[in-house]
């Protein structure tokens, strides 16, 4: 597939010949992860079926001091590879080390704060076996707070629980996470690696690209656990309004691949999450974050949805002049 030339996709080269192949790929990137990592490495140990099955490796982007060899030997021994990048070029850079490195038909991307649930390879090994035509293969994923108590869930996808080419439930919203996702390799060899200059959605962009072009099927099983934490990289780019740039880059990418999607619809949904995270800084007292995020809404807003926040801000006034002459 094509992309704009300000956003080239990497390619991801073939693996070597005589390289032995198993089933499996499950790549861990990290960079000064936590101890969080040991709840990622024990969920995986947990459904190892052997070397020859899989394929284990943690993939450093250049963590200060040991990083997380230490933990991984602890809890791991020999059964895990590690290798540390010469340097660190961002997230999505390590992401495309993870694909690169693998081996595996099947590559799962696991993130060092999320973890997988019992099952959740022997249901992608099921669904691989029923869609043999599909590069995507997913679980849905609970949500879960710094504690690992559970505080929501992704939605069901009917229209890819029977396998299918449906891009269009990733356009407007995100409802895969990456501990839930699987590609095969053979489709990114084909049609190359994550996009870096997308920082915050190269995965919706690359849920958009395996299911239109190979086609994708997801579980209504939960299966995998998607930590929120305020200290992870997204919570980063969050503060930053650096994920509603690269929402508003995904849009232009979409409109350009695919007929059927609608800008407008796009931008008002990037409004929504501009809005919405503004209010969560402004009740968490981040000011700096709050307006940052208050200017892209102002930014992206349709005159519609500037009406409706109008009408909402005079409600809750009214609202509280009421309250306090009822004291």
């Amino acid at each position: 597939m094509r992309a704009a030339a300000t956003h080239p996709i990497p390619p991801i080269e073939p693996v070597g010949q005589g390289v032995r192949r198993p089933l499996w790929s499950v790549m861990i990137p990290t960079y000064n992860p936590g101890a969080w990592l040991r709840k990622t490495l024990e969920s995986v140990m947990a459904q190892d079926p052997g070397p020859e099955r899989m394929q284990l490796e943690v993939v450093d982007n250049g963590s200060s001091g040991d990083g997380p060899e230490p933990l991984l030997r602890e809890v791991c021994g020999a059964r895990a590879a590690f290798y540390r990048r010469p340097k660190n070029e961002g997230a999505v850079a390590n992401f495309n080390e993870c694909v690169q490195r693998s081996q595996g038909h099947l590559v799962h991307i696991l993130h060092s704060d999320d973890y997988v649930l019992p099952g959740f390879y022997a249901e992608i090994e099921r669904l691989a076996r029923l869609h043999a035509e599909a590069a995507l293969l997913a679980t849905r994923c609970f949500f879960v707070d710094e504690e690992g108590v559970i505080t929501d869930v992704t939605v069901r996808l009917p229209e890819l629980e029977r396998g299918g080419r449906a891009a269009e439930a990733v356009f407007y919203e995100t409802p895969l996470q990456f501990p839930g996702v699987v590609i095969r390799r053979g489709f990114y060899e084909a049609h190359g690696g994550y996009i870096p200059s997308l920082a915050h959605v190269p995965d919706r962009e690359m849920w958009a690209r395996a299911v239109s072009l190979g086609g994708g099927v997801v579980s209504p099983e939960v299966l995998a656990c998607y930590r929120r934490s305020g200290s992870n990289y997204t919570a980063e780019l969050m503060r930053s309004g650096e994920n509603i740039h690269s929402l508003l880059q995904l849009e232009g990418l979409f409109r350009e691949r695919h007929p059927g999607f609608s800008g407008a619809r796009a931008r008002r949904a990037t409004a929504e999450i501009a809005l919405r995270q503004a209010r969560t800084f402004q009740a968490a007292n981040d000011p700096v974050s709050a307006r940052t995020n208050w200017r892209l809404w102002l930014r992206t807003a349709t005159w519609q949805q500037r009406a409706e926040e109008r009408l909402r801000a005079a409600a809750r006034w009214l609202f509280g002049r009421n309250g306090q002459h009822s004291r």
